[in-house]
């Protein structure tokens, strides 16, 4: 998954059951997403057809707070927020290092990002990028589970996570595909425990984090991951447009607890679900 690259904006809807983070979002659920791409102009024109996105200026402010980037330190210039209706939906930056993936990152909150990245170590998991302070916008870190799926933390500061989430063209899920989800949920259970987080109960079904078996989607050399999910009015359409735009249909359709889904690319290869409720 891509390198840890920093969101800005302003406080969404917390989400309810599970602790809160003070002042934020609820521990352990996804509070942030951002794409890392080759070209971030081309992921504006995809992004911005597909979901009726828009953009600020690389780096530029919005309303209420302003963009920046960490990890392989691509420069504040270079992070570009995305906004649905006015309100943040997610972010776009440039791979600092082209060796790295071209993918989505999921951040889950969490009021402790020293604390919680120690637990990481601790469970068994893999902290890639130690915690680092962004701005006064909060603190994050990158981090992957026993099995390797790849995460970051987020501990807000001025930036307490998504403007809109659960509408249409925003952020809706997140799904952990694993090898043996059984393996791994204890390690989320006790990291992240929460109505809400990947250790959840009810985890393919409920929440904003469901946890499922690769060989459900996936073929057997895919890594487990996380998988980022927005949601659409209509499916069929949306996926029209996404081979129109250049992307592609990664997996078939699927019927599930929780709405249709299918699993598509962009135009540069950067993986994420579509999913109608």
């Amino acid at each position: 998954m891509a390198e840890s690259a920093d969101p800005a904006g302003h406080a969404g809807p917390t989400v309810s059951g599970g602790p809160a983070v003070p002042d934020g979002p609820t521990e352990g659920v996804p509070c942030w997403t951002d794409v890392q791409l080759p070209d971030v102009e081309a992921g504006k024109r995809f992004y911005g057809r597909l979901f009726g996105w828009t953009f600020d200026g690389p780096g530029s402010g919005s309303e209420s707070g302003s963009g920046s980037g960490a990890g392989a330190d691509p420069g504040p210039a270079a992070y570009t927020p995305a906004h649905l209706g006015g309100k943040l939906v997610a972010a776009l930056a440039p791979k600092g290092d082209g060796r790295m993936p071209t993918a989505w990152t999921v951040y889950l909150a969490c009021a402790d990002a020293a604390g919680t990245a120690r637990r990481i170590r601790e469970l068994g998991g893999q902290v890639i990028t130690d915690p680092v302070q962004v701005d006064g916008l909060g603190t994050t870190a990158l981090a992957a589970d026993p099995e390797g799926a790849v995460f970051a933390l987020w501990q807000p500061g001025a930036h307490r996570g998504f403007g809109l989430r659960h509408a249409p063209g925003s952020f809706c899920r997140a799904e952990v595909y694993s090898r043996d989800p059984g393996t791994v949920a204890p390690f989320y259970g006790a990291l992240l425990g929460g109505p809400g987080g990947p250790g959840g109960p009810g985890g393919a079904e409920d929440g904003d984090v469901g946890r499922s078996p690769l060989r459900a989607v996936f073929p057997a050399e895919m890594p487990p991951h996380f998988l980022v999910h927005f949601q659409v009015d209509a499916l069929d359409e949306t996926l029209r447009a996404v081979t129109s735009l250049g992307g592609r249909i990664q997996s078939p359709l699927l019927d599930t607890a929780y709405g249709r889904v299918a699993v598509v690319t962009d135009n540069q290869g950067a993986s994420f679900a579509v999913l109608e409720r």
